[in-house]
């Protein structure tokens, strides 16, 4: 097995990270793994050892929340596999794991990738499970011809730590935006509307309404009430202060030499001079084709502020929100 240089591109999500792993994809060296980790949560880091068998299982186990939304009709960007003509589907028993975000990634056939990497993995014998995600890694690296990994999934920085711990070889890159830009996007995003109502759940000491708590609590319940209910846009922005607060703390722990902090702004302004920093902390060539390619990607994305279409007063009140977030980032050097 090739021990394949492995980075993690955190985030607080709808950073851009999208966008960056699409051009992360363009270069030939590298091996772009988009969502894995946060396909497989919360099982995807068990700390005991596992046969390949029970790692495969975690890869291949559907996630009752993915498969809930897709039943709902509730529209998620990051789900691939229901805009491909696959095998599985959600009245079919579910979508594995895997298939739904990080195969499709990768391919147009995302079941053949699937069905290729099945006996690979489940005869491994029993082992950490990083030697898993290596031994996983190694296969697809040597598919696609990559030699180094770059994984990335959307709100991360929580799992710094984790990540640290079961991969200490691993290099981190933390991607942020502007915060009143990517809490207006969090609002607007189904998954992070739960995320925000589980976070508010779990700071309140009121308890929920009996019929949001109904909702959550039972699995067949259509969820889409959870995403229409009103919620003020700097609630997001809250969240948003919270994640960057709590992420920078994980991030300081980390040697300098293996973080790496880059703006989403900056990378639509200069992106060659971005993208030659970020390739350079990744341990691969800044080829001039991939540099032109992932601008001429890059350049399709708006630059400017969407916040500031919002009315005054819910504009000022969510960059209050947004405060203490920007403030740590600054403070750290990444503003």
């Amino acid at each position: 097995m090739t021990l394949r240089p492995l980075t993690f591109v955190v985030g607080t999500g709808r950073c851009g990270s999208t966008a960056l792993s699409r051009v992360l994809r363009l270069h030939p060296d590298l091996l772009s793994v988009s969502e894995l980790i946060a396909a497989l949560e919360p099982d995807a880091l068990p700390e005991a050892p596992l046969t390949g068998a029970e790692f495969w299982r975690i890869l291949a186990t559907p996630r009752s929340f993915a498969n809930r939304v897709i039943r709902d009709g509730i529209p998620l960007p990051e789900y691939r596999y229901p805009h491909v003509k696959g095998r599985f589907s959600v009245a079919g028993g579910g979508i594995p794991a895997l298939c739904m975000m990080t195969l499709p990634h990768l391919t147009d056939d995302p079941d053949a990738l699937f069905d290729a990497l099945e006996p690979e993995l489940s005869r491994r014998p029993a082992a950490p499970v990083a030697d898993h995600y290596r031994a996983l890694f190694d296969l697809l690296g040597e598919r696609f011809g990559r030699r180094a990994v770059v994984e990335r999934s959307g709100y991360s920085l929580r799992s710094v730590p984790r990540l640290r711990k079961v991969f200490p070889e691993a290099r981190f890159v933390h991607l942020h935006r502007d915060g009143a830009d990517c809490a207006l996007s969090m609002s607007r995003h189904p998954g992070f509307r739960l995320i925000q109502l589980m976070t508010e759940r779990a700071e309140t000491t009121e308890s929920l309404p009996a019929g949001l708590e109904a909702l959550l609590s039972d699995d067949d319940a259509d969820l889409r009430p959870l995403y229409e209910r009103p919620v003020p846009v700097a609630e997001f922005g809250r969240l948003w202060s919270h994640t960057i607060v709590e992420g920078l703390a994980h991030l300081s722990q980390l040697p300098a030499g293996i973080r790496m902090s880059l703006s989403y702004e900056s990378l639509l302004d200069a992106p060659e001079r971005e993208l030659t920093r970020l390739a350079q902390h990744l341990g691969v060539e800044p080829l001039p084709e991939w540099l032109a390619a992932g601008g001429a990607l890059l350049d399709g994305d708006r630059r400017g502020s969407a916040a500031a279409t919002l009315p005054p007063a819910e504009l000022a009140a969510l960059r209050a929100s947004c405060a203490p977030g920007a403030r740590a980032l600054s403070l750290a050097g990444a503003g």
